[in-house]
């Protein structure tokens, strides 16, 4: 990439790209032009007869231009347990693997459940500087799931939906009263799909949790709460989005409430269309999740829920842990593994694989998921925030914990070779990453 310096402040031509545009369906060499904050202009003919003096040009050299990615699942860590995760290290974990928006969870200590916790996080991610932080609000208080938050006030001091975050509301007149709240202000709620007295144990139920003697996490235990809050959305009317869907079963009823036209969304996460339940081997606790690793007819079913449309969005589902809860028998060990710089890499199998056209994949990654929750993201429009990545969808390279930014290094996809990189990072028209720099 050859960059000529700006002679003249705020602006920034992008010349000699593969535009990528998966909202309107752009795949084109061209280039875009950025002003201060925002993309005035784009198109296969802009510059066609050279660029003006005083712009600054960044010379793709042929490499993707697409909108930054759009993660709708993220734990930060901060406030509580800065020594797993802070702003400042998932901002750079963010910005390296392309992601420039991204929707924190309220299971920090304190809980996000009052107006000065949401404050907080606006604060801290604003001296980060790096990717813009949204965060969600709990449906309960303190996620004990029994007392309502205050929705209408959370919501206008930034929340941007309502989650119990890693735990399912477990009692149905709990979720039909938050449903009936947010139906009244128009709020979505997003749902951990988990029957929490069938989500006692530690992996997936069947053969290979009985041969590693551990005890097992039915698949039931998704769907029959996922078919619960269906029911209660026929009843309230209310927006839901059903997080990190792992089950065929899942899939299937989620595809018939749409088909009826209920107000229902879902995401899933790289791990459930790319690794199965065999990725446990011996006792591998990086691939102790929650939901668990599924079998490999559900891995195939999430594949086409991916494909058909079922599954509106993609998220990395991220969640550090320190060493200290990882290296543990796999029974005491902690759920979760990082996944903001594995996003879009192991997204891109889905492509490179011949299941999916490549704008089909990064859809799930920035407009699809920004329309979830109605976030202004995800697209290279005139107008659009200058949220960008610089992108080589066929380098390949090695996940290891020694090129992970995350302070913790707890990925599933560990020692996994993988092809796509981001090159650069663009947040309000300013570089906020650029691969080989400062490392």
């Amino acid at each position: 990439m050859a960059i000529k310096r700006k002679e003249a402040w705020g602006r920034t031509a992008f010349v000699n790209a593969r535009l990528l545009d998966p909202a309107s369906g752009l795949d084109a060499p061209g280039a875009l032009l950025v002003d201060d904050e925002t993309i005035a202009d784009l198109g296969p003919r802009l510059f066609a007869d050279g660029v003006p003096e005083g712009i600054e040009v960044v010379d793709c050299g042929g490499l993707c231009l697409a909108p930054g990615l759009v993660d709708l699942r993220v734990q930060v860590r901060e406030p509580g347990e800065e020594h797993k995760g802070t702003f400042a290290s998932e901002g750079r974990a963010a910005v390296e693997g392309g992601v420039t928006s991204f929707v924190c969870l309220p299971n920090t200590l304190p809980v996000i459940d009052d107006m000065s916790v949401v404050e907080f996080v606006a604060r801290r991610a604003r001296r980060a500087a790096l990717a813009k932080v949204y965060p969600y609000a709990a449906i309960t208080k303190r996620l004990e799931g029994k007392e309502i938050t205050e929705f209408a006030l959370l919501a206008e001091s930034g929340a941007v939906a309502f989650t119990d975050g890693e735990r399912a509301v477990a009692d149905a007149g709990v979720m039909r009263q938050a449903m009936m709240w947010a139906s009244t202000f128009g709020l979505l709620l997003v749902e951990h799909p988990e029957e929490p007295q069938l989500a006692g144990g530690v992996m997936n139920s069947g053969e290979v949790a009985t041969r590693l003697g551990l005890s097992g996490i039915p698949r039931h235990a998704e769907v029959i709460l996922v078919e619960r809050d269906i029911r209660l959305v026929e009843m309230t009317g209310a927006r839901l989005h059903f997080a990190h869907v792992s089950t065929a079963e899942a899939v299937e009823a989620i595809g018939r409430a749409k088909a009826r036209g209920l107000p229902i969304t879902c995401d899933t996460a790289p791990p459930y269309f790319a690794l199965n339940e065999l990725a446990v081997g011996d006792y591998r606790t990086f691939a102790k999740l929650s939901p668990p690793l599924r079998t490999e007819s559900d891995r195939l079913a999430v594949i086409e829920g991916l494909k058909s449309g079922v599954i509106d969005a993609i998220a990395s589902d991220h969640v550090p842990q320190d060493e200290e809860s990882k290296r543990l028998p796999f029974a005491q060990a902690a759920f979760g593994g990082v996944g903001l710089e594995t996003l879009l890499p192991v997204t891109l199998e889905l492509w490179h694989g011949g299941h999916m056209p490549l704008l089909s994949a990064l859809a799930k990654l920035t407009c699809a998921a920004a329309g979830v929750l109605g976030l202004k993201a995800g697209r290279l429009e005139a107008g659009a925030p200058a949220d960008l990545i610089l992108l080589d969808p066929d380098l390949g390279w090695q996940v290891t914990r020694d090129v992970l930014h995350s302070k913790s290094k707890n990925t599933p996809f560990d020692e996994r070779p993988v092809q796509g990189r981001v090159m650069r990072t663009v947040i309000d028209g300013r570089t906020v990453f650029e691969h080989g720099e400062g490392r």
